[in-house]
């Protein structure tokens, strides 16, 4: 019986625990939800409800595509170089949703246990952008699977209230000098961060918009 309960937990035949919330690490019920939302102890990554703040969803927002891309653009490199000074970041995923428990969500996968728990520490006395940061240990730890297969290609019929994670993603230009400067930012350390020392980590070099 053991053996079969932890086959299905958190799947769609656990009848105990929320499979939502695992795979995705956010539910549409909250507190009201009928199953459990097991909040994880120890996680590589994190989650920031509500961080970001898109202006497409403003109804007075009179921003033109290439704009809202430049504005996301921003804001991505933002978090992304803020987050590597608490460890080597993974991967970064900020939510296109609009519905209440994921929109603006951001998710960020750290290479080590350690640099998610210090990062959860340190940014939940923090503010972003006139707003307090709201940081917690996230279930998730395979975005193919928390992330929507239909809105790639053909596209999701359910759009930004779909209940899986519908990924924004950054400009390839920023994308391709994030992975490049982190690269070589990693390189010249020369570290593995097991045993690094605990110095202020540098971060990537930032872009200017």
């Amino acid at each position: 019986m053991a053996n079969f309960l932890a086959s299905i937990f958190g799947t769609e035949l656990d009848k105990v625990n929320c499979s939502f919330y695992f795979k995705i690490g956010a539910c549409r019920h909250g507190d009201r939800c009928s199953r459990k939302h097991v909040k994880p102890s120890y996680s590589q990554t994190i989650l920031m409800p509500n961080l970001y703040q898109n202006p497409a969803y403003d109804p007075k927002n009179r921003m033109n595509p290439s704009q809202l891309q430049n504005h996301f653009d921003a804001f991505y490199e933002d978090i992304w170089c803020e987050l590597c000074k608490y460890g080597e970041l993974e991967e970064l995923v900020v939510c296109d949703n609009n519905n209440d428990h994921l929109i603006g969500n951001v998710y960020a996968r750290f290479k080590y246990e350690e640099s998610a728990q210090k990062a959860c520490d340190e940014l939940n006395s923090r503010w972003y952008a006139a707003r307090p940061i709201y940081c917690e240990l996230s279930p998730v730890t395979d975005f193919r699977e928390a992330c929507c297969r239909l809105n790639s290609g053909e596209g999701c019929v359910r759009g930004g209230f779909c209940n899986f994670i519908h990924r924004k993603n950054p400009s390839e230009e920023l994308d391709r000098d994030l992975t490049l400067s982190t690269k070589k930012w990693l390189k010249e350390r020369g570290r593995d961060e097991k045993s690094a020392s605990r110095s202020p980590t540098p971060e990537p070099a930032r872009r200017r918009y």
